[in-house]
């Protein structure tokens, strides 16, 4: 990761860094929303739903899959992916845990 130095950092924090950095784009939001919308796999593309060229949704979906979000084919003229359950609920977790903390305040 050059500069960042992620080797300082816990194999914790850095996936929720690397999660956060995918769920950091609106379109990936989109992307994430209507397959939860839809409840099943999609086989096609996204170029009417998500308003982006097919090459930029690709891009985003490539991205979603290198974290384990996505399962499934997103290879060329080949597409069919969904949302990978068990990766999602582990995700949740992740956030849920982070966004728990007892703040007890400063200021």
């Amino acid at each position: 990761m050059g500069l960042t130095k992620s080797e300082i950092f816990t194999t914790q924090q850095n996936r929720i860094a690397a999660i956060a950095k995918v769920l950091g784009h609106p379109a990936r939001i989109a992307i994430l929303q209507h397959l939860l919308k839809v409840q099943s796999c999609i086989c096609g593309d996204l170029v009417d739903e998500i308003g982006l060229a097919q090459a930029t949704i690709s891009q985003h979906l490539r991205e979603m899959k290198n974290i384990g979000l996505l399962k499934g084919d997103i290879d060329g003229t080949k597409v069919c992916y969904c949302i990978d359950e068990v990766m999602f609920k582990e995700m949740g977790g992740i956030f849920t845990e982070l966004f728990q903390a007892d703040l007890k305040g400063c200021c």
